[in-house]
């Protein structure tokens, strides 16, 4: 393989090679995974991955060439690369980028440049719909924002919508996925939903246990099937085994529902489940409930071992005025049935993200494993030195 620097490639005047392309089956680009679970894994999406995703996204969210549009999301990320980028040129709008995310710094471009639609993550979403600085600024330039990369709740989504006067939707997507595979429509917004499937991609609803297909309101394990989803994963052919099935359906992990209406509703990661007493507990709808709270900036809800229950739910909470511990447990408990309720709220200064704005779960989860193995080691070694024979250090 012959390697150069893409500098030396500009600079000679040879013509360009002739080159041949399967846009079904040659790589286009090679994203990772967001890896909050477990290890990053470089995603395949051909050139017709690409192309399609463009089409689709477009056919449902209509950018013009008289909109202005704010990067937030990375080009390295799928929302920036398949998404923002391609939908944004594919329509002649105008993009303006960032080169980092900073508060202040989104709304100054919103203001200057009338921006008129973006798609952002939820703790950004959190901060339009709360952070006091959002005051200070011109905002109403915007028709458009979504929201993707994880779910949010309808109330958060509707208090941010009210706040600047646009319209907020939300959206489903995976790395693996070229990028989305459901969005609202913005002619039929509904709060809480991560939208209806994009144009050519089907879905089924699959029994975890079972493996049989649900039908309408039934909660399952997403699969998605479409001209998007990706080749497999680079070098990796058991994932890729484990995630794509034979007949080309993409096992997404995620539980979902759908309605009558085709509105697809995300409840959790099923890896992310805590089990609590043989019952089982979906964190995102507990980070919902406290992101309601006027109070909580950020939250993120994990596991925490057990011995009588197996495992009970903590949350990890960022607040941005006072607050109690018991206040949020008790707003929690008002709210969901008695086994769902919190078990313990821990206020840190700021809760673990990706760059993308995804919960990084894992990290906190392994800091509670940590933690309770750490406490029962110090109880054996307590109850060691008080059954040892006088005179043993």
């Amino acid at each position: 393989m012959v390697r150069a620097p893409f500098a030396s490639l500009l600079a000679t005047e040879a013509a360009p090679p002739e080159v041949e392309i399967d846009p079904a089956e040659d790589l286009a680009a090679l994203p990772y995974s967001s890896g909050t679970t477990g290890l990053p894994k470089g995603v395949e999406l051909t050139h017709a991955n690409l192309v399609a995703q463009a089409r689709q996204a477009q056919a449902v969210m209509g950018v013009t060439e008289d909109d202005v549009v704010v990067g937030v999301a990375p080009f390295f990320h799928a929302i920036g690369l398949s998404i923002i980028l391609p939908c944004s040129l594919r329509a002649g709008a105008t993009v303006i980028t960032m080169p980092r995310f900073d508060l202040a710094g989104f709304l100054g471009l919103v203001q200057e440049h009338r921006a008129t639609f973006t798609i952002v993550v939820p703790p950004i979403i959190l901060a339009l719909a709360g952070h006091p600085m959002v005051d200070d600024y011109d905002l109403s330039s915007l028709r458009l924002l979504g929201c993707g990369a994880a779910p949010l709740g309808a109330d958060v989504e509707q208090r941010c919508a009210d706040r600047l006067g646009c319209l907020v939707i939300q959206g489903f997507g995976m790395t693996e996925g070229t990028g989305a595979l459901a969005i609202t429509p913005p002619e039929a917004p509904r709060p809480g939903s991560a939208g209806r499937l994009l144009p050519g991609t089907e879905a089924r609803i699959v029994d975890p246990v079972g493996g049989g297909d649900l039908g309408p309101g039934r909660t399952g394990e997403l699969w998605l099937r479409g001209p998007q989803v990706m080749r497999g994963y680079r070098n990796r052919p058991e994932a890729t085994a484990a995630t794509l099935t034979p007949g080309g359906w993409l096992r997404t992990g995620d539980l979902c529902y759908v309605d009558a209406d085709g509105y697809l509703f995300v409840v959790d990661r099923l890896k992310e489940l805590i089990k609590y007493k043989g019952h089982q507990v979906a964190p995102a709808e507990l980070e919902a409930l406290l992101c309601a709270h006027p109070a909580v900036a950020d939250a993120v809800v994990v596991p925490r071992p057990d011995p009588e229950a197996g495992e009970v739910p903590v949350a990890h909470v960022a607040t941005r005025s006072q607050v109690s511990a018991a206040e949020l447990e008790a707003w929690v408990a008002e709210r969901v049935a008695p086994y769902k309720r919190l078990r313990g709220i821990r206020f840190v200064d700021q809760v673990p993200r990706s760059p993308t704005g995804k919960l990084l779960r894992r990290v906190l989860v392994e800091a509670e494993r940590a933690e309770v193995k750490a406490e029962q080691a110090g109880r054996e070694t307590g109850a060691e030195r008080v059954g040892e024979p006088a005179g043993v250090a």
